[in-house]
């Protein structure tokens, strides 16, 4: 059995040199963006479309989260941007009532499927939704940056606000994961 201690096979935990993601514009049109009329599956088995939800909506994209005792794709730790998903949704699972009091739902998003995203849920004890766009649905219509990595495409970590179905604030690059959370409690409190 692996060393749950590894940096490798342990998606807890964040190398202390991350290299940081820097902007290529690949989310500078999304500002102002209509949401589109897409459902997508959530692992809570609803189908949720940002677009018709009448809360404030933080959406966090993330590339991919890790398993326990799973190696990483190889040189995962050095892709821009890559590392963190499962320290990042940790840190939204934490602040989710602070959001939720500053009056905006929660919900992760990626490209997995909803059954590899209920691995995630269920062993961190989730209390909102990750939606899966595992058919890139969402990622095409909103033209969200995504990299390839080891021929899987993923969406690069970004954090939108929707309000009444437009986006209303887009945070990217996100750095660091595990700070994400803070960020948009920041912005939520100005805004």
């Amino acid at each position: 059995m692996p060393d749950v201690t590894d940096i490798n096979t342990n998606p807890m935990v964040l190398p202390d040199n991350l290299p940081r993601p820097e902007d290529d514009g690949g989310a500078d049109h999304l500002t102002g963006m209509r949401v589109p009329d897409v459902a997508l599956r959530a692992t809570s088995g609803e189908l949720v479309n940002l677009s018709t939800l009448p809360r404030r909506t933080v959406v966090y994209a993330y590339p991919m989260t890790g398993v326990p005792n799973v190696a990483l794709p190889k040189g995962w730790n050095d892709i821009p941007g890559a590392r963190g998903c499962t320290p990042q949704t940790l840190a939204f699972q934490d602040q989710k009532d602070e959001i939720s009091a500053l009056g905006a739902d929660v919900f992760g998003l990626s490209t997995q499927t909803t059954e590899y995203q209920k691995e995630l849920m269920d062993r961190l004890g989730l209390s909102f939704s990750i939606l899966s766009d595992a058919e890139f649905k969402l990622t095409e219509a909103l033209r969200l940056p995504t990299m390839t990595v080891n021929g899987m495409v993923l969406l690069k970590r970004l954090t939108f606000v929707i309000e009444n179905g437009t986006i209303a604030h887009v945070f990217y690059p996100v750095f660091t994961p595990n700070q994400a959370a803070a960020d948009v409690i920041t912005w939520l409190r100005k805004n």
